[in-house]
């Protein structure tokens, strides 16, 4: 088998893709690593899991299930991504960020510290979920939208433009938070509200 060596690590191409793994990763041979691909530190990718494009998976990062990682996206750090998960794009997962369900990363997202992603959200665009926040249902978080703290953004709520949500604040239901608008604190923004513009929300 080719031996491939960089910044003095050996790297051998998967049996199911022909990507580069480093030997100090663990990758299942039911995983798929694309032709130009890689997978390196002490990277774990396992069942099924598919690492298409130019998508690196680094560090200490954990990849299974159906989850597919491709396009330049790039999941590292103690991140994991499981379950029917998509990261795509140039998106970037890491910290101890995590991805699950069928939610779809893409875009110039990013995703970091404790920032947990499930259900069916999408975030795109050049969004950020980042702290404890966590994203879950059917919601669409885009543009330049940003989640943190430890808020919640569940149901089918959106969240775009330059939105933020941080504190401890909520935003479920139908709602939607768009233009430069914050809800911070203790807010909720539940059912069909929209929350625009400039306006701010503080409990």
């Amino acid at each position: 088998m080719k031996k491939t060596v960089i910044d003095g690590v050996n790297y051998y191409p998967h049996s199911n893709g022909g990507g580069l793994v480093a030997e100090t990763a663990a990758v299942s041979k039911t995983a798929y690593i694309g032709p130009n691909a890689r997978v390196s530190g002490e990277a774990t990718v396992s069942g099924n899991a598919k690492i298409g494009g130019n998508a690196e998976v680094s560090g200490d990062a954990r990849v299974s299930g159906e989850a597919t990682v491709s396009g330049d996206a790039k999941v590292f750090g103690h991140a994991t991504v499981s379950g029917d998960a998509e990261v795509s794009g140039d998106a970037k997962v890491f910290g101890h960020a995590t991805v699950s369900g069928d939610a779809k990363i893409s875009g110039n997202t990013e995703l970091y510290d404790n920032a947990k992603v499930f259900g069916n959200a999408e975030v795109s665009g050049d969004a950020t979920v980042f702290g404890d926040a966590k994203v879950s249902g059917h919601v669409e978080l885009y543009d330049n939208a940003k989640v943190f703290g430890d808020a919640e953004v569940s149901g089918h709520a959106t969240v775009s433009g330059h939105a933020t949500v941080s504190g401890d604040a909520t935003v479920s239901g139908h709602a939607t938070v768009s233009g430069h608008a914050t809800v911070s604190g203790d807010a909720r923004v539940s059912g069909y509200a929209k929350v625009t513009e400039e306006i701010n929300i503080m409990e």
